[in-house]
C-alpha cells in the first residue's frame, strides 16, 4: 500500500519524484500546489475513497469488505489515552526548565504545572512539539507524566515550525542578535501574508489561463482541508 500511495504522489503538482535524476530539470517549487494539512487531508481522502474500495491483488476483494467481515472476530487494542499514543509519534528535544520557562527554537513555554520543578530539575526535560502547531509544546516532568505548556504570551497566534526558523533567520540576518518571541511570531505572520498574497496572485494569474484555455476544474467539494487539528488545549491530569 506504502509503495502505491507514494506513486500517486509522484503525480501531484510539486513532486520532487524519487531522485534527482528522475527529477530533470522539473521547478518543484514553481508547480507545488498544496500545504501540508491539504496533503495530509488527500492522502486521507485516497485511502478511504479509493485504496478501501478497489479490488485488491491479493485479496481479490475490496479491503474494507474484508475487514468489515473479520472487525468482529478480532479484539482492537486501542490506546487507553489518545493523546498521549499521539505524543509517541511527535518530534522532541531536551530543554533544561528555566525560571523563566521552557525555550525551544527561540520561542518560550510556559505552564503552571511546572512551577514546582523550577530549582528542582538537576536534569533536561524531554520535550515534544507538533511542526504544524508551536503554539504549544508537552514536557515531560520528573514525575513521569507530559503537561502541557503554552506560549507565555498567550495572545500570540499559532505558527508552524518552519514560519518560526524562517523568521528567526530572517531577523538574524539583519543583524538583531536578540530576538523575543513576540517579534519572531510577528515576522512569521507578516512572512506568511506575503506568501498567502503570492499564492493568490499566482493562482489568479493560472485561473487566467485556464479560462482562456476553456479548462474547467471543479473542486468546489472539496470544501476546507484542515488535516489533524492540533490546536486545541488539551488537559492532561497529573498523578503525581
Amino acid at each position: 500500500m506504502i509503495g502505491t500511495q507514494m506513486g500517486k504522489l509522484h503525480l501531484l503538482p510539486g513532486t520532487t519524484f524519487s531522485n534527482a535524476q528522475e527529477l530533470g530539470e522539473y521547478d518543484s517549487k514553481r508547480h507545488s500546489a498544496l500545504i501540508l494539512r491539504e496533503l495530509e487531508r488527500y492522502i486521507a481522502l485516497d485511502i478511504v475513497g479509493n485504496y478501501h474500495q478497489s479490488i485488491h491483488g491479493t485479496l481479490g476483494r475490496p479491503p474494507i469488505a474484508v475487514w468489515r467481515e473479520h472487525e468482529g472476530e478480532i479484539p482492537l487494542r486501542l490506546p487507553k489515552d489518545r493523546m498521549r499514543f499521539w505524543l509517541t509519534f511527535l518530534p522532541e528535544q531536551e530543554r533544561t526548565l528555566q525560571p523563566t520557562g521552557i525555550h525551544l527554537f527561540g520561542l518560550r513555554y510556559w505552564s503552571a504545572a511546572l512551577s514546582a520543578d523550577v530549582g528542582s530539575a538537576n536534569r533536561r526535560l524531554l520535550v515534544k512539539y507538533d511542526p504544524r502547531d508551536m503554539s504549544r509544546v508537552f514536557v515531560r516532568r520528573p514525575s513521569g507524566n507530559f503537561v502541557e505548556a503554552r506560549y507565555a504570551d498567550l495572545t500570540l497566534p499559532s505558527i508552524t515550525l518552519h514560519e518560526a526558523l524562517a523568521a528567526r533567520r530572517a531577523l538574524l540576518a539583519k543583524g538583531r542578535r536578540e530576538v523575543n518571541i513576540r517579534t519572531i511570531v510577528g515576522t512569521a505572520i507578516e512572512q506568511r501574508k506575503l506568501v498567502d498574497a503570492a499564492i493568490k496572485a499566482t493562482a489568479t494569474a493560472r485561473r487566467g489561463r485556464l479560462a482562456s484555455a476553456k479548462t474547467k476544474v471543479d473542486d468546489g467539494s472539496w470544501g476546507s482541508l484542515r488535516g489533524i487539528d492540533s490546536s486545541k488545549p488539551v488537559a492532561f491530569e497529573d498523578t503525581e
